[in-house]
This record gives structure tokens, sequence and C-alpha cells, in this order.
């Protein structure tokens, strides 16, 4: 065994350990840092939905997680870490899990601003001159990477600096722009840096984000988001597309069929209901959109998913059969 594969399995047990002690609560524990959640799950969980606001890493010290976003499905591990862009709402699902070896992970909220800085002192990295209106549209939403010891390690020195308070004030934020500088400095130099270059801190972007998620069931144009922000219409749709990679009319779109997606899993409406509910007037025209997006109608969607948590369910009792 080489000296950096002892070095991981230490800090891989160590980062259990760290974990364990700040995750009194089954499912999300607040981490005691601006941005920062710890989970904790003593049994795998079917998908549930969940949301982040800014670009955002992903480590998990014990067990494994699946992750759908946008058609795509990212799969990640104490060997691999997650870092996810612009404002999603996605499917979350716990894949390994138990009493015994219950599943623990952390998700770390990072300011776009803090990659753009650390990225322009790596002198040795060119940064391209990356900037959102040179990137491609389709960006990938989420990238899995190796987690290797050096990015363990200030994890490590991170989460128990927030043990003490002076260690907090002076230290986190020091480990956290090395947590930022270790993943730039692998392959994630380019991705994180379009990623951060797609965000940017305090625009109006983020307000017009939290009316269309609080408002969505309305028929909103792009003319009320921009009245919301005191944007002409077009400088918003320019702004929205160049923060988001979206149009604002795709975001809307996008958030509305997911959010109709919940809800029919949920299995409590009719899909009229839940048309309804998201703001769609017309069913057929839901039907279609929802189509589009996911491959199948609503009702095949429900009928699927409904099939899979009976096979799981039939899968489990049978691993529980003496």
């Amino acid at each position: 065994m080489t000296a950096s594969e002892i070095q991981y399995r230490v800090s891989s047990t160590d980062l259990v350990s760290t974990l364990t002690a700040r995750t009194p609560g089954i499912g999300g524990n607040d981490g005691g840092w601006p941005g920062l959640t710890l989970y904790r799950f003593t049994e795998p969980m079917a998908p549930s939905w969940e949301e982040i606001q800014s670009l955002s890493l992903g480590i998990v010290a014990q067990g494994s997680k699946a992750v759908l976003m946008e058609g795509e499905r990212y799969v990640y591990d104490p060997f691999h870490y997650l870092v996810l862009s612009r404002n999603l709402h996605f499917q979350a699902e716990i894949l390994q899990a138990s009493a015994e070896e219950p599943f623990l992970s952390f998700v770390l909220e990072i300011n776009p601003a803090l990659v753009r800085k650390v990225a322009a002192e790596i002198a040795d990295r060119p940064t391209g001159g990356l900037s959102p209106a040179a990137e491609d549209d389709q960006a990938e939403p989420g990238v899995v990477s190796p987690l290797d010891p050096e990015l363990m390690a200030v994890v490590l020195r991170f989460l128990r600096s927030l043990d003490s308070d002076t260690d907090r004030r002076v230290l986190a934020p020091m480990y956290v722009e090395e947590i930022v500088y270790r993943v730039l400095r692998r392959e994630q130099f380019a991705r994180m840096l379009r990623i951060a270059a797609r965000q940017s801190s305090g625009t109006p972007i983020s307000a017009a984000l939290a009316f269309a998620r609080t408002h969505y069931a309305e028929p909103l144009t792009v003319d009320d988001l921009a009245r919301q922000v005191a944007l002409s219409p077009s400088a918003f749709s320019r702004l929205f597309r160049e923060v988001t990679g979206r149009t604002p009319y795709q975001f809307l779109k996008e958030y509305r069929l997911d959010r109709a997606r919940e809800l029919l899993l949920d299995g409590r409406s009719s899909v009229a209901t839940v048309s309804r509910h998201v703001g769609y007037a017309n069913v057929s025209h839901f039907i279609r959109e929802f189509r589009a997006r996911y491959a199948m109608t609503p009702g095949a969607y429900v009928n699927e998913r409904y099939l899979d948590a009976r096979l799981r369910g039939l899968r489990r009792d049978v691993d529980e059969v003496p």
C-alpha cells in the first residue's frame, strides 16, 4: 500500500468520525458555517427533491448518493466528490446506508467570487479569459471527480475549525479558500471556473429567482420578472442568461415541470390538479411539455415510479429474510 493510500484511509476514517459527532439528527443538520449542511441517514432513501442556490461542493464520508439533474445521473461516494452549479432543483437518492454504517456527507455552498479570486492567483494555470457570454449554454450542471488526500485533509481541518470561535473566525475562511484551491488545481479547474463565471454574487437575478419560485403558478412573463428588479426586459433577459445559463422562459418552464413531477410523486393529486397547481391552464399543453422534458406522460411517469418503489420494497423484504 502506498503512502497516499494510507493517508486516504486514515483521513476517510477521521471524516466519518468528525461527521458522526456533528450529525445528531437524521437528515440535514446545521453545519455551523454559512452554506454548510451535514447529512446522516441510517437507511437508503427514495428520490426526494432538493435545491441549491449557488455553486456547491458535495463530499460523502460513508455510503453513496445519486443526484438526478436535467436528465443526467451523478453518483458519488467516499472516493468521489460532486460539484453542482447554478440554481438547481434536483432529485437526490441515498443509495447505501444502514444503522451500523450510516450515510454521512456534507454540502458546502461556495461564493463564485472566491473561485474567481483563487483562480486569478494560480500563476501557473491559464484562466483562458473565461466569461459567461463565451460559455456553452449547455454546460453540464454537475461534475463528479476523484477525491484526493490533499482535499480530504483540508476538509477535515475546515470542519474541525468550526469547534472553536477563534478558529472559526480566523482559520475557517482560509480553509474554505484552500478547498477551492485544491479543487481548481485538479482537473476541475476549467469546469469550476466556468461555473463561477456564470454566477455573480449580489446580482438582481437572485431576487428574480426567489420571486419566480414563489409565484411560479401565476402567469408570469419576462416583463413581470424584470419589473421586480427594476430592469428593462432586454437587460434582464441578457443578465438572467449570463447568470443561469438559461432564458427566463426556460427556467420557469423547467421549474414548473420539476414541481409538477414532485407533486405527481406525492400521489395525492390528479394530473389535471397538478397541471393547474403549477400554472398550466391547459392540461393537454402540460402533458405535451412534460413528455418533451421527461420522455413520458405524467401518468406513465407515476406508474413507473410506483413500480420502482414496489420492486425496491420486494428486494428489501427478500434481503431481510433470514
